[in-house]
């Protein structure tokens, strides 16, 4: 019988899908908890494991004789030790395209929320004081305005649509796909990133962390003053440092921010003495609709390896697939 752990909580959906599994000969351990050592102690026994957002390091997969497939519940895998899974053969699988209209939808009110001013609009009711902020006019209107998408896989094409209804003028960065083939439609791509940031009133970040920042000073220095930057994608693809001293210069009119550095940032960050940054806790893809199609897209994903039913495009490293 196979054995299934499963490190982090489930929408109830997904609960419920592992209460099933014993009937169909699949043992289960599931741990609620987002963390590394909750599960660590479990590993020994896992053919599958299910994982969330916390770490797989080499120390715990080394702990893991028996473990065949490590099934992430979502699309990014930073947090895992993929050389170490590779080294034992182990598959890592994604959920694929489960989330890309909750994560399109938040850099979309991350947009529109930088460009209100939401949170200086919410105080000017709240504080009476502040009432008569409205007639600094610091809103603006996004319809006509210049959208720039780095990275323009399906969560930057989703909001490429929802962006296109608010007239907005929409250009995509994305060096692989200019190289292996842009897709049909009225986005047009931007050769050069510094031309492209140049070119935009809003930037939206939908790109894979990298060894370095794409965006940092230089880049920031590039962009048109009072620029509105969002960031759905990964900490550590936009520099915080040099975004918070382009906010405070006014580089950047406004951000919104869904992912950061460290998970979560430090008490210290200087962003949160900033009211023109929207900020929120790396949720852009956990909706309701969105938490549902992950907990049983990565269950299913780890029951199908075992049984050499996987879909390819979902197994993300080089372990071959089950036979």
């Amino acid at each position: 019988m196979p054995h299934l752990l499963v490190a982090g909580k489930l929408h109830p959906a997904g609960e419920a899908l592992l209460r099933s599994l014993p009937a169909r000969g699949v043992s289960v351990e599931y741990v609620e908890e987002v963390s590394e050592p909750s599960y660590a102690g479990l590993i020994h026994k896992a053919d599958a494991l299910v994982i969330r957002t916390q770490p797989l390091s080499a120390e715990t997969i080394a702990k893991a004789p028996a473990l065949k497939v490590v099934s992430r519940h979502g699309v990014g895998y930073d947090s895992v030790d993929v050389a170490a899974l590779n080294q034992r053969g182990v598959a890592l699988t994604i959920v694929g395209d489960v989330n890309s209209v909750s994560v399109a939808e938040h850099a979309m009110m991350q947009i529109l929320a930088a460009a209100k001013r939401v949170l200086r609009a919410d105080r000017a009711v709240r504080v009476p004081a502040e009432w008569n902020w409205r007639n600094a006019l610091e809103q603006q209107e996004i319809t006509g305005k210049r959208l720039l998408i780095l990275g323009y896989g399906r969560i930057g094409r989703h909001l490429a649509r929802m962006a296109s209804g608010f007239q907005m003028d929409v250009r995509a960065y994305d060096p692989y796909l200019e190289k292996s083939g842009w897709p049909d439609g009225p986005v047009s791509p931007v050769s050069d990133l510094h031309e492209g940031l140049a070119w935009a009133d809003c930037i939206s970040v939908h790109i894979p962390k990298g060894a370095t920042p794409i965006i940092g000073a230089a880049e920031f220095a590039a962009m048109k003053p009072g620029v509105i930057l969002s960031n759905t994608a990964r900490g550590g693809v936009v520099c915080e440092t040099a975004l918070a001293e382009a906010l405070a210069s006014g580089r950047v009119g406004a951000a919104g921010l869904d992912v950061f550095d460290d998970e979560p940032p430090g008490a210290n960050s200087p962003l949160f003495g900033m009211d023109q940054v929207i900020l929120s806790p790396h949720i852009a893809g956990l909706t309701n609709e969105c938490g549902e199609r992950m907990a049983i897209a990565s269950i299913e994903n780890a029951l199908n390896y075992l049984d050499g039913t996987i879909e390819p495009a979902l197994v993300v490293n080089s372990a071959q697939i089950a036979q």
